[in-house]
């Protein structure tokens, strides 16, 4: 069953966030997850949404989603997010 990451952030250093962005690709490779959407401007249909950059990853299954986020490579590039943004994150698990 496919789960989704979703980020809402709001970045405050655009420098390490691109440090960040630099191995997330290498961090993503061989975990089967497809980054689906980035977005700085989403369209609000309703209530108040946090402001902030939204981020949609998609994987396999919750196995490959842990792969990649509890791997050491990502736990590293985390670090660099944590100190570049702040925001909220979550996993959703499909049907």
């Amino acid at each position: 069953m496919s789960v989704w990451f979703s980020a809402t952030l709001r970045i405050h250093d655009s420098r390490g966030y691109d440090a960040y962005l630099a191995g997330t690709d290498e961090a993503l490779a061989g975990t089967g997850g497809v980054v689906e959407a980035v977005d700085d401007g989403v369209t609000v249909l309703e209530g108040r949404p946090a402001d902030g950059r939204r981020v949609l990853i998609r994987f396999p299954d919750e196995a490959a989603f842990r792969a990649w986020y509890d791997g050491p490579l990502y736990r590293r590039l985390r670090e660099l997010r944590f100190a570049a943004a702040e925001g909220e994150a979550v996993l959703i698990h499909g049907r």
